[in-house]
């Protein structure tokens, strides 16, 4: 039987942001940088790996650690973290992870055999001269490397770009020799930051981070994060070398752009940095992505969609849902963890955006503890919405919390919509079930939960009978 896929895609104890995702044979294969749950900077853990089967993508196996932080000869004592990897086969067929650590302005690269194997230390990008790239007068610094190899030549695309920063003017492209380390071309700026965008496509949606690359058909993309940082965008090209023109936004991690029932600028979740990349699994391409948890920018986890590329080669913005690899819907029946929220926000009682002690995802124990997600900080106004499930014959609806509250969860199936069901709780030191009935016709729906009392709790999950 397949399981069923879920956003996080990953187990909810599990924190692998700035996903790229690949189909090697019949798996699909996500690299990433590597966060703590309650990590007090980005990317504290060594490299793992998790994989799927293409026809089972709710199926997720560890890989385990496929290079330690201390695998760098800069870093032997563990004081740098591994910002975020990537991964291209080179043309002896082997695969070759590119990466920086967070105080050097140096590419390193490593290899192994096969995709989710232990990477051994190669080297570092290099002149033909041998210095270094980063450390030559006039480099501009490394960051988050993206690659695709061709015809025994690899494109590298990194850079990092804050606003208002104009000692860095945009993503970078390096192309390298066959042994994977020497460069052929030096750098070249391809896609302008914000201080160089004016007048160009990339105006108000420039380079920020986050240099991802894939090809469809003939044509490039060049995915990456925007100055405003909570969106990933992409740019093609017909060649690696550009010039690449701005293509539109992919996903926002507070869905901002999108309307649903909402203000489009409206955040429906807690924004914060994004980085990922697209892949196509099955003839069907999706773009992996993360978002923001524990009320902190460090225990980022990953999220996945499906995109549609229409026959001109452009892509809509996508929503955040609970089901991105899913195919469709979940199965709506059964106990469903509050965790899979891919909406969790505040509203006033007028249905307004309003701030206060934010609800967030969170979870019991330490890094590492298998203990499942929840949502933390339920307060008054707290919503927490969920995308899709395909519901038949359901009559009752039940909702499991603990802590300090008292009050009323309403059942929406709509951000605007009338309640279908009121369920009232009370305070306990226990994960403590409530149930209420609900008419709901047989149908796909989303659904939103909107606490309405005092204090401030824990809720679990939500469950449909």
């Amino acid at each position: 039987m397949k399981k069923q896929a879920f956003n996080p895609y990953l187990p909810s104890w599990e924190y692998i942001p700035d996903g790229e995702p690949y189909v090697f044979g019949d798996r699909v294969y996500v690299y990433g940088s590597h966060d703590y749950f309650n990590g007090h900077v980005f990317c504290m853990g060594d490299y793992v790996c998790w994989s799927a089967p293409i026809d089972d993508l709710g199926n997720w196996r560890y890989e385990g650690v496929i290079y330690p932080a201390t695998s760098d000869p800069y870093n032997p004592d563990r004081s740098m973290c591994l910002y975020a990897p990537d991964v291209t086969v080179g043309p002896d067929g082997r695969y070759y992870l590119y990466y920086v650590l967070d105080k050097v302005s140096n590419v390193s690269v490593a290899v192994c055999d096969t995709p989710a194997g232990k990477y051994e230390f190669l080297g570092y990008v290099h002149y033909a001269d041998g210095t270094l790239l980063g450390s030559r007068p006039g480099d501009e610094p490394q960051f988050d490397p993206g690659v695709i190899t061709e015809n025994g030549k690899t494109y590298m695309y990194t850079g990092f770009c804050g606003r208002g920063d104009k000692s860095r003017h945009g993503s970078m492209l390096t192309v390298l020799d066959s042994d994977m380390l020497t460069i052929i071309e030096d750098p070249v700026i391809v896609v302008p930051g914000s201080s160089y965008s004016a007048g160009t496509s990339f105006e108000n949606h420039a380079f920020f981070e986050a240099s991802s690359i894939r090809k469809i058909g003939d044509t490039y993309y060049f995915i990456y994060s925007s100055e405003v940082m909570h969106e990933l965008c992409y740019a093609t090209s017909n060649d690696p070398r550009g010039p690449f023109t701005y293509g539109g936004v992919l996903v926002s991690n507070g869905d901002i752009g999108l309307a649903n029932g909402k203000p489009a600028n409206m955040s429906v979740g807690q924004i914060g940095n994004n980085h990922g990349s697209m892949v196509e699994i099955n003839g069907e391409w999706y773009i992996f992505y993360h978002r923001q948890t524990n009320g902190s920018w460090f225990s980022r986890q990953g999220c996945a969609e499906k995109l549609t590329v229409e026959a001109d080669g452009s892509i809509k913005q996508v929503e955040m849902t609970s089901c991105g690899l899913n195919g469709g819907p979940l199965e709506g029946r059964g106990e469903h963890p509050a965790y899979l929220a891919c909406n969790l926000f505040m509203v006033d009682d007028n249905g307004m955006p309003m701030r206060g002690n934010a609800p967030k995802i969170t979870q019991d124990g330490r890094d590492g503890d298998e203990e499942t997600g929840y949502i933390g900080n339920v307060n008054r106004g707290m919503v927490a919405g969920f995308k899709y499930f395909k519901c038949e014959g359901i009559k009752e609806v039940s909702i499991t919390t603990r802590a300090y509250i008292h009050g009323e969860f309403e059942i929406k199936t709509a951000l605007d919509a009338e309640p279908l069901a009121t369920i009232r709780v009370q305070g306990t030191n226990i994960w403590t079930k409530y149930t209420a009935p609900i008419d709901l016709p047989d149908g796909v729906y989303a659904f939103f939960i909107h606490f309405k009392g005092t204090g401030g709790g824990h809720l679990k999950s939500f469950e449909l009978n």
